[in-house]
């Protein structure tokens, strides 16, 4: 057991322990108390061992007065009738109902703590009833004795419960606090990224009217060409060390660094249907047209959406089979992935139960490019995700 838990083990066990102790002392105390005051009784055995048994009764309960305070009050005003109606003097007895008392104000809920002041002012006229017993005014003042032990256990109850309230409303706003930093830590991040962008669409506007100006003059005029080279190298460097800064400050620090392994597109889709196969998916590729050099973004986006299409097969469409279709075109690429899985809606709000952000993510990465999705169940039966990705965007 590790230096934590073993303070966290202390400190659940610490009540029940304090109260396991309380509840032996109390046993011993009175047990003591009655020995004394029976000297010279010559009371029968059988009354006697009743009588230990009623003060054990009384008292060893005591250790759970926190979890049963209704039922620790009960059995101690039981046992103290019983004891009292038996002839046996209930001096030693006095000590552990006050301590029942007490805890049925301090952890009783509702209407128990005052039933149980309720019960044990009834049991100690009760007791009072019974032959030999002192006059009213003892009666009085031991009555004014109980309510005062009730009314310390409602203030220390009342005390415990405002500690309590007063913790949880201390950790929502520390909750809160929290929230509130990473919001701001977000909106930051947003600022950042907004910034970004920015600085990198300026640069690519200054290169993009260089390299058109360089080009124009390249041969008649050498030196404004070598002026728009030389433009075009250092804005591209100063924009990819503001890249560089930015990105620095975006990245968390618990984030790992970037992986090295090339970025997957199209052309790693069977090692991606190998995978699916693993998960007991039967997926046919099919390929149509002359793959033409695809940009990176879009190699990449095609890619993911294939991946989060099949992963959504896996999930959600139960025992089916799975085609992908990819067709090549002049001005862009298309991806197909259809099923046959009996599991699919066939109402479609934000797509497939459950998968809503992996749908998200399609339209997301279809967007940038301005491209086309169309995703919705299939007329006989199964679920197709298609997605139009043009090769170059358009800017019009």
């Amino acid at each position: 057991m590790d230096r934590g838990t073993g303070w966290l083990w202390r400190l659940r066990a610490g009540p029940w322990l304090f109260d396991g102790v309380l509840a032996l002392v109390a046993a011993g105390l009175s047990t003591s108390l009655f020995v004394s005051e029976l000297v010279g009784t010559g009371l029968p055995r059988g009354t006697l061992v009743v009588g230990y048994v009623l003060v054990l009764l009384h008292t060893l309960p005591l250790a759970a007065r926190r979890r049963f305070p209704g039922t620790v009050l009960a059995l101690g005003v039981a046992s103290g009738l019983a004891f009292a109606s038996l002839g046996l003097p209930p001096v030693g007895l006095g000590v552990a109902i006050l301590v029942a008392v007490y805890s049925v104000a301090a952890y009783g809920d509702r209407w128990v703590p005052l039933a149980g002041l309720a019960a044990a002012e009834v049991g100690l006229v009760g007791v009072q009833l019974t032959p030999g017993r002192p006059g009213t005014v003892t009666l009085v003042v031991n009555m004014g004795v109980v309510a005062a032990a009730w009314l310390l256990g409602q203030f220390v109850g009342d005390r415990r419960v405002y500690a309590a309230r007063l913790e949880e409303r201390t950790a929502e706003l520390e909750q809160a606090r929290e929230e509130l930093a990473r919001r701001a830590v977000a909106e930051e991040r947003l600022r950042l990224a907004r910034e970004l962008h920015d600085v990198v669409a300026h640069a690519m506007s200054v290169i993009a009217v260089q390299s058109g100006v360089g080009a124009h003059v390249a041969d008649s005029r050498p030196e404004e060409a070598a002026k728009a080279l030389a433009a075009i190298e250092a804005t591209s460097r100063a924009a990819l060390t503001e890249l560089r800064r930015m990105l620095g400050v975006l990245r968390q620090d618990s984030e790992p660094p970037g992986s090295l392994a090339p970025v997957p597109g199209l052309a790693d889709l069977d090692e991606l249907l190998a995978e699916v196969a693993k998960a007991g998916l039967a997926v046919k590729l099919r390929v149509e047209g002359t793959r033409p050099e695809l940009p990176a973004a879009v190699d990449l986006s095609a890619y993911r959406i294939v991946q989060e299409a099949l992963t959504n097969v896996v999930k959600h469409a139960g025992p089916a089979r799975a085609q992908v279709t990819i067709r090549y075109r002049d001005q862009d690429v298309t991806v197909e992935v259809v099923d046959d899985g009996r599991g699919a809606p066939t109402t479609v709000g934000d797509g497939r139960a459950g998968v809503g952000h992996g749908l998200i993510g399609m339209r997301e990465r279809v967007a940038a490019f301005g491209g086309d999705l169309e995703i919705g169940p299939r007329p006989g039966g199964g679920f197709r995700v298609a997605a139009r990705l043009p090769l170059a965007v358009d800017r019009r």
